[in-house]
């Protein structure tokens, strides 16, 4: 059973199905090897008296590499024979050859023929000899094996632990330089992904994976305990079609006993250095020196449990191997864990805490100590946690700070962080209530912010926010308390695509007084989300640029620099300005890539974002369904409905129309009341699954539809994306409309969306080839190909067949590009057929298994003209059978 049928398993049952034990532990291939495969089966295919050392740690997939060496030559018909040597057989002369050399004996010259007669009957294309573990053979089985080298009896693939002393016969091997030796190197965090969607049979969630990355170190046989544990445990588990993990593991048992031995018998010194540091790591060697003892600092890093580095001007050490902490703390009694919690924590403060990250470790070390909680300490903790995106610990120290009697600033970052968790109801209760506590007017502001926030985003119910700023504004009058406020309402017109509005309330809000760095972010995602849709991308960037200043001096900026970045993304693509949305985006990612959680997810879908933009559609989908899968309950914020939109189009795009279609649905379904900015979008995403079905003229309706709702809200921008996709599917009225506004709208989009609109209405191929390279170089690919492949229809109609194929083989490179895209111009391209338009959209929907009524309801024709189309297709395809007209399309 491999774990892709488990994963069927899971979603028909619903998300987190936990799975039996029994199915745990099959089918891991080996992945990320295939370099080192090839040069260990090289050396092997020369033959007698050569081989190879392979040298590494324990678990780094050695051992599997030498069998899968051993495998190939025996499909070559070589004889193989596997030793695999043991501690307990080293006391025992000739212990680790006792099971294949049965009967042999006397002294040494007899044992080495008859070794080698028994050897070499083992196969007709020679004898590979694999030894595991050669480091602990004994003396004579080492002699051995250095003399079926010398006297080229047979090929030798060996395993060595790296560090560990070897007998002298097997050190010269390759010292000597008879044997090839190779370091097996732990697998990278690319090549450890790929192996865990190999095991897995589906994707895995990047922060998952990097975090079971970081904890293995690329070591397979730690990985391989590690997750088997997580999916029997339900830790690791299908979440929308994606293998998510928990983050926290629960160490199984065979895994735990692998660490400890590889740790060794902890003496009471070393154990208790190794203890303070699964606790508290990293320390400075001078504060864990005292926690401990020097003696046991030093043994420890003489054992290889510690692992010391510079640090700026000071030495700091860690535990080697991150699943030694886990194994430690899983190990420790609850009084002495929370005894030297209490202990760290206060040598930290004893020590100035003079480190960044000081304040925060030393509140999360208190949590669970003996130590009683400070107030202080929790609340400015906390606001370091939401700025490194850790949203869970700083409800957890926001609350303790709370409950030891923190005052306004505690109750507030209580409610940030609620609120930025999607517990609105629970949010707006704290943030009620602290509205009567405030005792100025800034105060006043900052709670009326912080509550219309909630209420818009988290709980959806836009006109009770603005009921709170309407009141917030009557009781700060004209003071500069009133700047936040504007800030927040401009935000909230720019959602509700009331973009004028928005860049002159976020200007009246900077003009009103000193914004606090939160307030900055709003009023600059205010502006940038009204520019963008108005045309004005040449204002983007320095309208942005004091939003992501703000981010990095200010907790509660964090959070909504993720949304900021969105609006800026989508400016730039309305604008055609692509070349550097990947790399925008990824600099946002970073920010939240370290803390597993809904909030890093925002990261993943701005990369899908970009991706999609791009025309990195696979690229596309495997982000932005990683986002869907991840983002729970924060989707119900907006970023769900947006995330979804997006993934609608780039299945759409990729031809996946079943999919597209669920992923629609699920769309509508979270929509989000306030976000009226995303209305033209979400019928280009309608527009989308219909080209994908096939209903191209449907599809050119619903961008027209969306092109005129972005005209009535006075959006050029949004309209000319519109009216472009329109022209991709194929709309050949578009021109005179895109030539008014191409001298509107900011960006080259505008002006190569006309001549792409003119070109098509002219049937001009030359300058579609033409248009379809100033699509590319401003970075969208996917126009690029679509107008690319019109050129070769418009060459097929002229009768220039080389001049079509050239242009249809560029459209091909393009759409291989875009990662398999297959939009209606590149499927046209790709299977040109002797039809008119509407005969090829009839045939490609029928093609699909709609019935004649359901193709008339869905292009809004009758029933006699798709039967009349349907012949005449049939005719000229000399088909008679509806189920003929799919492999004709090539579907």
């Amino acid at each position: 059973m491999r774990y892709s049928d488990i994963a069927r398993r899971v979603e028909d049952a619903g998300d987190g199905e936990r799975l039996p034990s029994r199915v745990v532990g099959l089918n891991w291939p080996l992945t990320g090897r295939a370099e080192e495969l090839r040069f260990v089966d090289a050396v092997v295919r020369r033959g007698a008296g050569n081989g190879v050392v392979l040298a590494g740690a324990a678990g780094v997939g050695k051992t599997r590499l030498a069998r899968e060496a051993l495998a190939a030559a025996g499909r070559r018909h070589a004889g193989t024979v596997w030793i695999a040597a043991t501690a307990s057989a080293r006391a025992v002369p000739l212990g680790a050859f006792a099971p294949v050399l049965t009967g042999v004996r006397g002294d040494a010259t007899q044992l080495l023929r008859q070794a080698t007669e028994a050897l070499t009957g083992t196969g007709r294309g020679g004898v590979v000899l694999g030894v595991d573990d050669a480091h602990l053979l004994d003396a004579l089985s080492a002699s051995l094996v250095h003399q079926f080298v010398l006297r080229r009896v047979a090929t030798v693939v060996l395993t060595v632990r790296s560090g560990e002393p070897a007998p002298d016969a097997v050190t010269a091997l390759w010292k000597d330089g008879h044997l090839e030796r190779l370091e097996v190197q732990p697998l990278s965090e690319a090549e450890t992904v790929a192996l865990l969607e190999a095991v897995l049979g589906g994707p895995v969630d990047s922060a998952g994976a990097a975090r079971l990355w970081t904890l293995c170190r690329g070591n397979a046989l730690y990985l391989r305990q590690l997750v088997d544990g997580e999916v029997a445990g339900g830790g690791l588990r299908v979440v929308r079609g994606v293998w998510r993990w928990s983050g926290h593991p629960a160490l199984s048992p065979g895994l735990a006993d692998l660490v400890t031995t590889r740790m060794g018998r902890l003496s009471g010194a070393v154990r208790d250095v190794v203890d303070v540091l699964a606790l508290g790591e990293p320390l400075g060697v001078p504060l864990l020196t005292a926690l401990t003892s020097a003696a046991g600092v030093e043994q420890a890093e003489a054992e290889g449990l510690v692992a010391v580095e510079p640090d700026g001007r000071r030495l700091e050490a860690r535990l080697a191997h991150p699943l030694y902490g886990e194994v430690r703390r899983e190990a420790l009694g609850v009084l002495r864990a929370r005894r030297l919690r209490g202990r760290i924590a206060q040598a930290i403060e004893d020590t100035g805490a003079r480190r960044a990250d000081d304040t925060m470790r030393r509140a999360v070390l208190v949590l669970d100590s003996d130590l009683d909680p400070d107030p202080r300490l929790h609340t400015l903790a906390a606001q370091r946690a939401i700025a490194l995106l850790d949203v869970p610990l700083a409800a957890r120290l926001a609350q303790t700070a709370v409950d030891a009697g923190g005052g306004f600033e505690a109750r507030l970052t209580l409610g940030f962080a609620l609120s930025w968790l999607t517990r609105g109801d629970e949010a707006e209760a704290r943030l009620s209530a602290l509205a009567p506590l405030a005792a100025d007017d800034s105060q006043r502001s900052v709670v009326a912010v912080a509550r219309a926030g909630n209420l818009f985003f988290s709980c959806r119910r836009p006109a009770d926010a603005e009921a709170v700023l309407d009141r917030a504004e009557v009781a700060v009058g004209r003071s500069e308390a009133l700047a936040p406020i504007l800030a927040i309402r401009a935000l909230f017109r720019a959602a509700a695509g009331r973009s004028r509005e928005a860049i002159e309330t976020a200007a009246a809000a900077r003009a009103a007084g000193a914004l606090p760095p939160h307030a900055i972010l709003l009023a600059a995602w205010a502006a940038v989300g009204g520019l963008g849709p108005l045309g004005r991308a040449g204002e983007l960037e320095s309208a942005a640029a004091p939003g992501y200043a703000a981010a990095e001096r200010s907790f509660d900026a964090v959070v909504p620099s993720f949304g900021l970045c969105e609006a800026h993304l989508f400016g730039l693509r309305l604008a055609g300005e692509l070349r550097g949305v990947e790399d925008l985006a990824r600099t946002r990612y970073r920010q939240g890539t370290e803390i597993p959680g809904p909030l890093q997810l925002l990261g993943v879908a701005l990369l899908g974002y970009a991706a999609l933009y791009r025309g990195r559609l696979r690229t596309a989908i495997r982000r932005l369904r990683e986002a869907e899968a991840g983002l729970g309950p924060v989707r119900q914020q907006g970023p769900g409905f947006g995330n979804l939109l997006a993934l609608t189009q780039a299945l759409a795009m990729a031809g996946e129309a079943g999919q597209a279609a669920v992923a629609l649905a699920a769309a509508e379904v979270e929509r989000h009341p306030s976000t009226a900015l995303f209305d033209p979008e979400l019928l280009l995403a309608r527009a989308w699954v219909r080209a994908a079905e096939g209903a191209v003229s449907a599809a050119i309706r619903g961008a027209r539809e969306a092109a005129r709702l972005a005209a009535e809200r006075g959006q050029p921008a949004f309209e000319v994306y519109a009216l472009h996709v329109a022209v991709c599917f194929g709309d050949r009225g578009a021109a005179p409309r895109l030539a008014e506004l191409a001298d509107q709208v900011d960006g080259p989009r505008a002006a190569a969306a006309a001549t792409h609109a003119a070109a098509l209405a002219h049937d001009d191929a030359d300058a579609l080839l033409a248009v379809s390279r100033a699509l590319e170089d401003m970075g969208d690919q996917l126009a690029a190909a679509d107008a690319a492949a019109q050129a070769a229809a418009a060459h097929t109609r002229g009768g220039r067949t080389a001049a079509a194929r050239a242009a249809a083989t560029r459209a091909h490179h393009l759409a291989q590009a875009c990662e398999g895209a297959r939009t209606p111009a590149l499927a046209s391209a790709e299977q040109p057929l002797p039809l008119t338009d509407r005969e090829r959209e009839i045939v490609t929907l029928a093609a699909h298994g709609l019935s004649n009524r359901e193709i008339a309801d869905r292009l809004v024709v009758s029933v006699r003209t798709v039967e009349g189309h349907l012949y005449r297709a049939g005719a000229k395809l000399g088909v008679t059978e509806r189920k003929a007209f799919a492999a004709l399309l090539g579907m």
